[in-house]
């Protein structure tokens, strides 16, 4: 079925290490992008059989309710979504109240992501985010008492000045918490984020790379004594609360994007829209679609997607099935290149499914590259 991602592009404040389509809050620019938005979703509608929706940005959870209900409701319109859909919200937990909680869940929300990042105010405050850990908190239980059983929260290592005792720390009490999902990241400090400037200025340093690779297996190492399930590189689940939209993205589904910037991906093309959001509220309320950059995957392209996009899941990619797909033995093409890592015991090959070992999730960036044409490589 297909999923569609919409994209809400205002924060209330820029976290200083953000590389996202983003802006600040501005309640007119707000009111006439929404129109443009629900103008594209009704515009792009077909009725198709729709099981997943994923509000992100940004801070979807700026919008007030009724006006999350009307995207909901325009989408509907548009699709044919399933009784059982995934809607899932991003939220910041500063943003949140019980009363608005109620409101999402009433839209036809049923899935809260929230950006926690940390559990320790320390990290919190070098990060520029609002929030504290207390707050985080208690946006879960503010979420759990608004009848929410799906909640997942983010969480990011290798922070300035962080060590591997205080990461746990963060690890421990999200597992305590007990979020049906979380994401776990390693921070990317961007060459332009004011992150790197703070950095400078209060002479904060992050951990070798190798504290990272420690910080990543020891915390994957305590959500599986918690009950979680990793089920991809940065991804774990309980109770099979895996992301459903976002395994379309690691399966070779299809998804619609709707908003500036957003990425779409169907029946082998993919485009994406207009990131300026005055360039896309203006193109698309002028009669245009924002679509730019649309084109045609080649077979090689989608076999290349197919393989180093399903190899992020733990469970692999079966071979046998993409080789018949694709009328190419996989195995065969690649095999002089992947059994070096098999040796190392960072691949496993067994019974047509390739899938990394968690040692070997360390270095998917260098694996996957085998999969990538040596000409863009």
């Amino acid at each position: 079925m297909l999923g569609l991602y919409v994209h809400i592009p205002f924060c209330a404040s820029i976290c200083n290490y953000c590389n996202f389509n983003r802006g600040l809050f501005d309640a007119p620019l707000k009111d006439r992008y929404l129109d443009a938005l629900r103008l594209e979703i009704a515009t792009a509608g077909d009725g198709s059989a729709t099981d997943t929706v994923f509000f992100g940005g940004g801070t979807p959870s700026l919008l007030d309710p009724p006006e999350i209900a009307s995207i909901l409701e325009t989408a509907r319109r548009a699709f044919d979504i399933s009784g059982d859909a995934e809607v899932t919200l991003e939220a910041n937990p500063e943003t949140v109240t019980r009363e608005r909680l109620d409101g999402y869940r009433a839209a036809g929300v049923n899935r809260l992501s929230y950006g926690v990042q940390s559990f320790r105010d320390d990290d919190l405050v070098r990060l520029g985010r609002a929030h504290s850990a207390a707050r985080a908190e208690s946006a879960v239980a503010l979420a759990r008492a608004a009848g929410f059983a799906s909640v997942s929260l983010d969480l990011m290592m290798w922070l300035p000045q962080q060590s591997l005792p205080q990461w746990l720390e963060s690890v421990d009490r999200l597992a305590a918490i007990g979020p049906e999902h979380a994401s776990l990241y390693l921070l990317e400090i961007y060459p332009n984020a004011p992150l790197r400037d703070a950095m400078a200025r209060g002479q904060w340093s992050v951990a070798p790379e190798d504290d990272a690779a420690d910080m990543y297996l020891a915390a994957m190492e305590r959500l599986d004594a918690a009950g979680y399930h990793q089920y991809e590189i940065s991804n774990v689940a309980r109770n099979q609360r895996e992301s459903r939209h976002n395994l379309k993205y690691w399966t070779d589904g299809a998804w619609l994007g709707f908003g500036c910037g957003a990425h779409s991906t169907r029946e082998g093309r993919r485009w994406k829209n207009r990131s300026s959001t005055e360039e896309y509220i203006a193109t698309v309320a002028g009669g245009g679609h924002p679509r730019i950059d649309e084109r045609r995957l080649s077979q090689e392209e989608r076999l290349e997607e197919c393989l180093f996009m399903g190899l992020r899941l733990t469970r692999g990619v079966n071979l046998d099935a993409i080789s018949a797909e694709f009328d190419v033995d996989v195995w065969a093409r690649y095999r002089d290149e992947l059994e070096p890592f098999r040796d190392q015991r960072l691949l496993i090959y067994d019974s047509s499914f390739l899938r990394l070992t968690r040692p070997g999730m360390l270095l998917a960036n260098e694996i996957m590259r085998v999969f990538i044409s040596p000409a863009v490589r």
